[in-house]
């Protein structure tokens, strides 16, 4: 409200300073003419060089053309300016009236009177000593000097001033052309020829209080609020159609898929915006990798407790066999039946050690680690030479960085020649080969010259439990520990067959920066 009433003083004034602009330009024009006609102009066309007094600061309405522009700017503030008391009574000049500006004056009388019944302003202008000459109503003969924006402007300042409005009745219906604002803007516009002080002209107005104003604009006002409702109307059903909605549907595809339907969440076909579209599609991605984790868990618990029950069940019938006939027994079937309980708890023990493996494998969070490729696979070729079995390998001289901690990349490896041991038959050749694959990754070969695998069990391979070699001591979860470590870190497992045996090919990222060296104290590039 503060700032809106200031802006109507601000226009206020505004309109003052042009109306005084046009009343100053008149009364002095009329001056030189009525100069010019009474003879008070010398033959060189200097005309009333004299006159008035000297301006101390003559800017505002000079006369001439070739300066530049210098607009009044309105200055009036209603929060800061001082709101002087009422404008006080004009006075009995202590002397008569300026006779050429008199005689001025008569001209524009008119004028003043005609233009006050169209903008409401009261305008006086006085000679050059404050004694009015003209007037849009009375107090013609009087003095006004005493006033403080006549004085400035009689020695050539603009001033502008608010003083206290004094009501003379109740305050005035808002129909009315009467206004109520609580103070009155009055300018002094001083009337000025090449640097001399002709008089000044004094306005007065009114400004619009913010209830009139309103009143006023109440036709546009309540235009703009019908089209703001209308606004607001509109882009809730825009927002209901392109988000509400949308939502809604992406709330119910959420429900559907917390109570365990399948395929209930998909890709809305209207998204109406672009992050709602994103939003559809990452819940369908969610959604149906929730299933695959559903689908792998309970295939999972199946499979486990097959691979378990088999050794339960020959133990609970060994254990039952001993507890009734054990005194009945020779030492030697005592000892086959026990025998067959260390094999069973051996083949349990197996069994939950890789299913620690698996659950590590399938949460593993890659960090910044890098494996050294040629020092792990050396050591862990040596390992099981150790252990019987016939390795070669085919390293090069090329020192590979993996990105992969070292004991992660010995894991996959040790897998895979014990995969090769188990399946390849007695006596399996076994080699190991590393070399850079492209110019972001690593290739690790193991490759054996065994029995080989059929196609049909190629494709099961990688599934856990599934094991052609579950007499000698596989689980059939090795090679999904290998597939589950190498996805984790941005790898990949493939089988082909050999001529003939197996040969599984491993692609691991290299480790950032380390590829192109050939050791680790040489920058040599490969």
């Amino acid at each position: 409200m503060g700032l809106y009433e200031n802006e109507l003083v601000r226009l206020t004034e505004t309109e003052l300073i042009a109306q005084g602009a046009v009343v100053s330009a008149g009364f002095r024009e009329e001056l030189l003419r009525t100069a010019k006609e009474s003879g008070q102009c010398g033959p060189d066309s200097a005309c009333l060089k004299s006159y008035g007094v000297t301006a101390s600061d003559a800017q505002y309405g000079d006369s001439n053309p070739h300066e530049p522009l210098n607009p009044t700017i309105p200055t009036l503030e209603v929060n800061k300016e001082r709101i002087r008391p009422p404008a006080p009574d004009a006075k009995e000049p202590s002397h008569p009236p300026d006779i050429l500006a008199v005689s001025a004056a008569e001209r524009i009388r008119p004028m003043l009177a005609a233009a006050r019944r169209v903008t409401l302003t009261a305008v006086r202008v006085t000679d050059f000593r404050g004694t009015i000459v003209a007037s849009s109503g009375s107090e013609l003969g009087l003095s006004i000097m005493a006033r403080e924006e006549v004085q400035r402007a009689l020695t050539g300042e603009y001033a502008s001033v608010l003083r206290e409005r004094v009501p003379e009745g109740p305050a005035p219906p808002l129909e009315s052309i009467s206004r109520r604002a609580r103070v009155r803007v009055f300018v002094a516009m001083p009337v000025l020829h090449e640097g001399r002080v002709f008089g000044a002209v004094v306005l007065s107005r009114t400004p619009l209080d913010v209830l009139k104003a309103l009143y006023l604009n109440r036709h546009y006002l309540i235009g703009g609020g019908v089209a703001l409702v209308a606004v607001m109307v509109l882009v809730s059903l825009l927002t209901s159609l392109s988000v509400s909605r949308p939502v809604k549907a992406l709330i119910r595809q959420a429900e559907q898929v917390s109570e365990g339907r399948k395929s209930a969440a998909v890709p809305l076909e209207r998204p109406g915006t672009y992050e709602v579209d994103r939003l559809s599609r990452a819940l369908a991605d969610m959604s149906v990798r929730l299933e695959q984790r559903a689908d792998y868990i309970r295939a999972f618990a199946s499979n486990v407790s097959h691979e378990f029950k088999t050794p339960l069940a020959s133990m609970r019938g060994a254990v039952e066999l001993l507890k009734d006939h054990f005194d009945e027994m020779n030492p030697s079937e005592r000892d086959r039946f026990l025998d067959m309980l260390e094999s069973d708890v051996d083949r349990l023990a197996r069994l939950a050690k890789r299913l620690m493996e698996l659950a590590k494998a399938d949460v593993v969070s890659p960090g910044e680690e890098a494996a050294d490729v040629r020092r792990i696979l050396d050591e862990v070729v040596e390992r099981h030479r150790a252990n019987g079995l016939l390795v070669s390998v085919d390293l090069g001289t090329d020192v590979l960085l993996a990105a992969m901690s070292g004991e992660t990349l010995d894991s996959v490896v040790s897998n895979l020649l014990d995969n090769a041991g188990q399946h390849g038959g007695p006596g399996v050749r076994v080699k190991v080969a590393a070399r850079k694959l492209g110019p972001a990754s690593v290739e690790i070969m193991v490759s054996d010259k065994g029995r080989g695998i059929s196609p049909a069990d190629a494709e099961k391979i990688f599934a856990p439990f599934f094991t052609t070699a579950r007499t000698s001591g596989g689980t059939g979860l090795g090679l999904s520990i290998v597939r589950s470590l190498l996805a984790a870190h941005g790898g990949s497992i493939s089988v082909e067959p050999g001529e003939p045996g197996t040969i599984f090919r491993v692609a691991i990222p290299l480790a950032g920066g380390h590829e192109g060296r050939t050791d680790p104290t040489s920058a040599a590039p490969l």
